[in-house]
């Protein structure tokens, strides 16, 4: 197997800048939990290296604004949400649409709105500098569209970690707030280029997944850090 190149870890080799403070907030106020603290609160993982500022710039611009009929016009190859109200399910739908890209039929601006047709309506709850951050800025982008970089995923589980599960055992209706579900995925990566170029990676992200009863679920924010 060939050698991923460093311009093929998108979503891997790009450190997250999340808005930290804003969801350990968030989640604070829904379990009242340190546990829950100090998940969003940790440093970022093994996987993520820190980005430069115009990176940092770049993800953190302002969305595509929708039209009329709500949805965001020229979204690529990202697939659109599911309409599913299970947890679990939709984390492991928005890890692989997360871990997933083609630059030969996608701009970045594409695949930025394609990304924010997952994100929450709710903004006091959403947290789309956390999802933006996996996508390469603009230049980086472009590298790689010249190498007709593409990439899909496999996802092998998703599951609640321990911490989540232990804080609504010790407060069930707390999560009644805001009715946002903390879920870990783990799957596998595979990424092509031109000339034949190939490489896989495993990979795991941890979601905050939104799920109010009788809606379908949205995406709230990725978290800086896995979590068992």
């Amino acid at each position: 197997m060939n050698r991923l190149p460093a311009l093929d870890r998108y979503g891997m080799g790009w450190s997250v800048n999340r808005r930290i403070l804003v969801m350990a907030l968030v989640l604070t106020g829904l379990l009242a939990v340190a546990a829950s603290v100090a998940w969003f609160t940790g440093r970022a993982d093994q996987h993520n290296t820190p980005r430069s500022p115009a990176a940092t710039n770049s993800a953190l611009a302002s969305p595509p604004e929708p039209t009329p009929d709500g949805r965001t016009s020229g979204l690529g190859s990202v697939p659109g949400p599911p309409q599913v109200a299970e947890p679990v399910a939709y984390a492991k739908a928005a890890a692989r649409m997360l871990w997933s890209y083609d630059t030969r039929t996608t701009s970045r601006d594409q695949q930025l709105a394609g990304m924010r047709e997952w994100l929450t309506k709710e903004t006091g709850y959403a947290d789309w500098a956390s999802v933006a951050g996996q996508v390469p800025d603009p230049l980086l982008w472009s590298r790689m569209a010249d190498q007709d970089q593409h990439a899909t995923a496999t996802v092998t589980e998703g599951h609640f970690p321990s911490a989540f599960k232990q804080a609504l055992a010790d407060n069930p209706s707390a999560i009644t707030e805001a009715y946002i579900y903390v879920v870990t995925v783990n799957g596998t990566q595979r990424i092509g280029w031109s000339k034949g170029g190939a490489g896989a990676e495993e990979r795991a992200v941890t979601l905050a997944v939104q799920c109010r009863p009788d809606h379908d679920c949205t995406l709230a924010a990725l978290a800086p850090t896995v979590t068992q």
